[in-house]
């Protein structure tokens, strides 16, 4: 426990009150006996805050005393383990007073974000270019790790430059890499990769980017479902950051499966696939480092940026990077639930608190875990299993009719829904102002926001990305056909704007006739485009014009032939 505050604070008015007497205060007529009994209560009172002030002093020195066994104890246990941190795995009370919550990190790491423009800057260092080429090699990474200009910038940079960042990212791995690993290698996937997660989002599982992308692995709405995360009203999987791992682990085999390099793959996560193919035909290659002029300006330094991730964490204890201890969270239990449930219900009867909840569980968007419609998990610490495994019939009884109020439902169910991004094409009369009054909960400023426009100057043929509910204002529905709704537009983004556009190798458009598939219990529209070599998910849903990932057993899909 911190009492410095409160001791500087006493301390202070101890002084204050030790050289105040009444007859400090302006000339007053008093007797002698009345001042000697102000005198004797301030004696009283200074007394008293004295004694109070050394049971805190006494306080402080214990919690110091326990802070510094902490960290010799930290210091013995570390060992150079790359991208795995020594931490504790059990705390005592006294101890845990002294670390640091995992959820406190996440708010001092927001800013931690990629910069595309690192590697512009040629930053200098001590070390020669020897040691850093012998040392990427003896990495010995998937994939090939160049050194040049670009990628020494964001070695510096992450081992020297951003090293308090770096200390509380490592302490953050102890926590997400394990299962990312676990992801990773099921899905056949390079478990190196689960680095992306931190130039992505810092491993902020509620991270929410300038172009809407959210969670861990910054999925954009149209690629998060055609990757099979549930989003709707209530809930939203990009926040899961478990699922969403599964779901970016997904996106990078389908990555490489298409161009066949893990390099290109990674930049695809940033960029789209689209951005990736025609970045191939303009070089005329398929080298990362050939293609790489030829990429959007975000994505150039979005690969480097990840081998100095990397970089930094393998050689953390050669430039004295020491991973900041933290809370982790208790062991978890998970639970199936398959009717309505409120985090209220749950906390009110089981004892957890609702912001634990929230912190385990972060893609219930308004605490309500809706159960009626499909399976959901909910995830809490061991501790609570047995209450929650005793009460679960009382739990969903227990205020069920005040939290589940039809009216309260009605609103969340009618709130503005988000539908993915369209691309318009501005046409002759175009403004700003025109293009927002088309859509609904659009505005001037978020246009200019997406688009990173710096005026309201707007050319003819120009393309806007326009993030919508999806719904077009009737009166405007016939001037709009210069957009495409759902379009997988190929325009770049910022380096946190999360996964793009779905790799695909062809569009439905050009698709040459089709055939029919009935959906079986247990499909998705991922899970049958594996069986159809040249066709993703994506190509489906835009055959049969869905803008839903939902499936009903029996319904006969088209599947196009390219």
């Amino acid at each position: 426990m911190n009492f410095k505050k409160a001791l500087a604070i006493a301390g202070t008015l101890l002084v204050i009150l030790s050289t105040t007497t009444p007859a400090s205060a302006g000339p007053r007529k008093v007797n002698k006996k009345q001042l000697l009994t102000e005198n004797t209560a301030l004696q009283s009172r200074i007394d008293s805050l004295k004694q109070e002030l050394g049971n805190y002093q006494k306080q402080l020195n214990a919690a110091d005393s326990i802070n510094q066994e902490l960290t010799r104890a930290f210091e013995a246990s570390k060992k150079h383990k790359p991208f795995s941190i020594v931490v504790p795995k059990v705390y005592t009370e006294n101890t845990s007073d002294s670390l640091l919550d995992l959820w406190y990190v996440h708010n001092q790491v927001k800013q931690f974000k990629f910069d595309p423009n690192i590697g512009k800057n040629h930053l200098q260092s001590n070390i020669p270019d020897s040691v850093y080429i012998k040392r990427l090699k003896d990495m010995n990474i998937f994939f090939q790790l160049p050194y040049n200009d670009i990628v020494k910038d964001y070695l510096i940079s992450y081992s020297e430059k951003r090293k308090k960042g770096m200390a509380k990212i490592m302490g953050l791995c102890e926590y997400y890499m394990p299962y990312f690993e676990e992801i990773f290698h099921n899905a056949g996937v390079p478990q190196e990769i689960k680095a992306l997660a931190i130039v992505e989002s810092a491993l902020n599982p509620t991270a929410v980017s300038w172009a809407n992308a959210k969670g861990t692995w910054q999925f954009l709405y149209n690629t998060a479902k055609a990757y099979d995360l549930h989003i709707d009203s209530f809930v939203d999987e990009r926040f899961d950051p478990i699922k969403s791992a599964g779901a970016a682990a997904e996106y990078l085999k389908d990555a490489y499966k298409i161009f066949g390099d893990w390099n290109l793959a990674i930049a695809s996560y940033n960029c789209g696939a689209g951005n990736i193919q025609k970045a191939i035909k303009k070089a005329g290659s398929r080298k990362f480092w050939d293609i790489w002029p030829y990429l959007p300006e975000e994505t150039r330094g979005y690969v480097p940026a990840l081998i100095g991730v990397m970089y930094a964490m393998h050689y953390h204890n050669e430039y004295g990077i020491e991973p900041v201890a933290i809370q982790m969270p208790a062991q978890t239990d998970t639970f199936k639930i398959n009717k309505k449930l409120h985090f209220k219900q749950i906390s009110e009867m089981v004892g957890i608190s609702i912001e634990d909840l929230k912190k385990y569980n972060p893609q219930y968007i308004h605490e309500i875990i809706p159960g009626n419609d499909r399976e959901y998990i909910l995830r809490m610490p061991h501790k609570y299993t047995n209450a929650f495994i005793e009460k679960e019939d009382t739990i969903y009884k227990h205020k069920a009719a005040e939290l589940f109020d039809p009216l309260t439902i009605k609103k969340i169910v009618e709130m503005p829904k988000e539908e993915g991004k369209i691309t318009y094409t501005v046409k002759k009369g175009d403004c700003l102002g025109t293009i927002a009054a088309k859509y609904k909960n659009v505005t001037v400023e978020k246009i200019k926001k997406w688009n990173k426009l710096k005026s309201d100057n707007l050319s003819i043929g120009q393309k806007l990305i326009i993030h919508t509910s999806g719904v077009v204002k009737k009166e405007t529905t016939k001037s709009t056909s210069g957009s495409k709704t759902n379009s997988s537009s190929s325009g770049s983004k910022s380096s946190n704007s999360g996964s793009s556009n779905q790799p695909k190798k062809n569009s439905a458009a050009g698709a040459k006739g089709h055939t029919t598939y009935t959906v079986k219990e247990g499909d998705s529209f991922y899970s049958i485009a594996k069986n159809y070599p040249g066709v993703s998910a994506e190509n489906i849903m835009d055959y049969n014009k869905r803008t839903s990932t939902n499936l009903r057993p029996g319904e006969v899909l088209k599947i196009p032939k390219f």
